[in-house]
C-alpha cells in the first residue's frame, strides 16, 4: 500500500500510459480469467522484483480489466483503455459549433451518459461488492446525466434564446464560458454518480492491507480527488483548442482558407484529450492516503497507525 501511495506523478503517468494500451482490449474474458493464476503465484514474495515478462504483462492486463474491489471483469466499453477511443469522438461532437439545440443536446447527452457510466463502473465498491446496481445508483446516474447535459448546452441556449449576433459576445459564449461550465459539469458528474460513497463511506486499511473500518471522510476525499481530475481533463480539452482557434483566426493562411480551421480544431481536440487522459488519471494515486486524525473517532480508536489507505476509484 505505502509503495503505491509514494509513487511520483511521473511514475504514475508512465504506468497509466502502459495500462491505457488499447491492444489489451483484444484479450478475451477467458484469457483474463486464466491469467489470474500465475499472477497470484507471483504474490508469494512481494519484496522480490518481478522479472518475468509474462507476469508483468498479466499485471497490466489485470489492472486494466479487473475491478480491484470486486475482482470482477469490468465491462469492455468502460475499461480505462477504452475510455480514450470511445470518448474522443464524443468530445469532438460535443464541442462542434452546432446550428441548433437538438444536435447540441444530443452530443452533450452522449458524452455525459458515457462518462457517468464510466464513473459508476470504476468507482470504489468496497461497501457494495456483492450488490447489483441499486435503484438509488440508477437515479443518481439519470439525474447526473440530465443536469450535466443541460449545463453543457447552457451557453449555446443563451446564444439562441436571445439571438446574440455580436462577434465579441459570440466568442465569449463559444470559446470562454464553455471552459468553466464543462469543467464543472465533468466534476459534478463524478460527484453525483459516486454519491453512495459520500453517504456510506469506503473501507480504509492499514499499511498491511487489513481493513480498519468504513469512513465517510475517506469516501469524500476519494470523490473530491476524482472530481478534480475530471475537471482538469475536460477543462483543458476545451480550453486549449479554443485558444488555438482564436490564435489561428488571426493568421493569414486561415484568412485565405477559413475552411481549414475546423479540421485543425478537431485534430487539436483529439490530441489534447488523448494527452490529458493519462495525465488526469495520474494526478492522484489510485491507492489514496489519509491521516488518522482526519477520520471518524471510531476508526481513530481502532488503530495506532498515523496514516491509513483507501482505493480512490477512477
Amino acid at each position: 500500500q505505502t509503495d503505491r501511495c509514494r509513487q511520483s506523478f511521473f511514475h504514475r503517468l508512465l504506468q497509466w500510459v502502459d495500462i491505457l494500451d488499447p491492444t489489451t482490449l483484444l484479450a478475451s474474458d477467458k484469457e483474463i480469467e486464466n491469467a489470474q493464476a500465475p499472477l497470484q503465484d507471483s504474490q508469494r514474495n512481494l519484496k522480490e522484483p518481478v522479472k518475468d515478462e509474462q507476469i508483468k504483462e498479466t499485471r497490466r492486463l489485470m489492472l486494466s480489466a479487473v475491478h480491484p474491489d470486486t475482482g470482477h471483469l469490468i465491462p469492455l466499453v468502460f475499461r480505462p483503455q477504452a475510455f480514450m477511443p470511445i470518448a474522443t469522438p464524443l468530445v469532438i461532437g460535443m464541442l462542434l459549433p452546432h446550428r441548433g439545440m437538438k444536435p447540441a443536446l444530443f452530443w452533450q447527452f452522449l458524452f455525459h451518459s458515457y462518462t457517468a457510466g464510466f464513473n459508476s463502473v470504476n468507482r470504489n465498491k468496497t461497501t457494495s461488492r456483492d450488490e447489483k446496481v441499486p435503484l438509488k445508483q440508477v437515479l443518481l446516474l439519470v439525474g447526473s446525466v440530465t443536469y450535466t447535459t443541460c449545463l453543457g448546452v447552457f451557453p449555446q441556449f443563451v446564444m439562441y434564446r436571445y439571438g446574440l449576433k455580436n462577434p465579441g459576445i459570440q466568442s465569449l459564449f463559444r470559446n470562454i464560458i464553455p471552459v468553466p461550465v464543462l469543467a464543472i459539469a465533468g466534476a459534478f458528474n463524478a460527484v453525483a454518480v459516486r454519491g453512495v460513497e459520500l453517504e456510506k463511506g469506503i473501507e480504509v486499511t492499514d499499511r498491511n492491507g487489513n481493513v480498519v473500518g468504513v469512513s465517510e471522510a475517506a469516501g469524500a476525499k476519494a470523490v473530491k480527488d476524482t472530481a478534480i481530475s475530471r475537471a482538469v481533463l475536460i477543462g483543458t480539452t476545451v480550453a486549449v483548442p479554443n485558444m488555438l482557434g482564436s490564435y489561428l483566426q488571426r493568421m493569414n493562411f486561415i484568412k485565405r482558407a477559413p475552411f481549414a480551421l475546423a479540421p485543425i480544431r478537431h485534430i487539436a481536440t483529439a490530441l489534447v484529450f488523448g494527452l490529458m487522459v493519462p495525465v488526469s488519471f495520474s494526478l492522484f494515486p489510485r491507492i489514496g492516503k489519509i491521516s488518522r486524525s482526519s477520520l471518524e473517532p471510531l476508526i481513530q480508536s481502532a488503530t495506532t497507525q498515523d496514516e491509513l489507505y483507501y482505493h480512490r476509484g477512477l
